[in-house]
């Protein structure tokens, strides 16, 4: 083989990888393009079966989209909606993972909260509904702590099963070198339960959206929740469809957006998520 052929092999290799990669990029837009399309089509047939009275067709929905978008209560209701979910989740991540890793490493920790863990995790934030308005009333404080309360116990359970699923013989290899318990936790026990924090993130993102509808109903004037009651009270279903909707893409974007973020960190581990 030539000096020239060495020379060039390695760059024809760098360009075909780019190259692949833009077109799986380019299929999996054109599937998710498909998969719109082919329930975009469902949906209307739905809705040409029943009527605009149960199923509100695509057209309608984009239509009363627009005429909420245009006075702004669209606009405002998504706003109010994400800055409740985004603060209650990061309020349960900041409270979930250092918890968690206490009970993942401390036995005497663990035994101490894992019956409130265990008794509370199974009482639904609906529940709560009720005593946190007259705990803390109609403000912004009732969602986001019932939020809150919704994230914290999923990112707790993933980070402490995570923990406890480290290899002994890593934690006891490490301890016989002489690393101490901060060097083990960082250097060690975190990288390892990264991906499982992660999981519980997304998962606690998720049940955020389902609890915030129940909040806002009770006790909000804005918001994707209180328009989704205010449009059942005035017989809008296209309205309903529009809440429910932007719900979708909202937990869409964001759990993309998280995606993101967390494939950055799980790389630098070593972890594809």
């Amino acid at each position: 083989m030539t000096t020239a052929t060495l020379d060039t092999a390695p760059k024809q290799r760098v360009e075909r990888r780019p190259a692949g990669a833009a077109r799986l990029g380019l299929r999996t837009a054109g599937l998710y393009v498909v998969s719109v399309l082919l329930g975009i089509a469902v949906w209307q047939l739905l809705a040409t079966h029943y009527g605009p009275s149960l199923v509100a067709s695509p057209r309608e929905t984009l239509s009363a989209a627009g005429d909420l978008a245009a006075d702004g209560t669209l606009t405002n209701s998504v706003i109010a909606s994400s800055r409740r979910i985004l603060i209650g989740w990061g309020l349960g991540l900041l409270v979930g993972v250092p918890v968690g890793l206490l009970i993942g490493q401390i036995r005497i920790v663990r035994q101490l909260l894992e019956p409130y863990i265990e008794f509370f995790r199974f009482i639904p934030p609906v529940a709560f509904v009720t005593l946190a308005v007259v705990w803390l009333g109609i403000g912004e404080s009732s969602k986001v702590v019932l939020i809150f309360y919704t994230s914290v116990f999923i990112v707790i359970l993933n980070t402490s099963a995570g923990v406890m699923a480290v290899s002994e013989s890593k934690l006891r290899a490490a301890a016989s070198l002489g690393a101490g318990r901060r060097q083990i936790l960082t250097g060690i026990v975190l990288p390892s339960t990264v991906p499982h924090i992660v999981t519980g993130a997304r998962l606690a993102m998720g049940n955020s959206f389902l609890t915030i509808v129940s909040a806002e109903i009770v006790a909000a004037q804005v918001g994707l929740g209180s328009l989704i009651w205010t449009s059942r009270n005035y017989g809008r279903i296209d309205w309903v469809f529009v809440g429910i909707i932007t719900l979708g893409i909202l937990g869409f974007v964001f759990d993309r957006v998280l995606r993101i973020v967390a494939s950055r960190v799980l790389r630098r581990y070593g972890v594809k998520l």
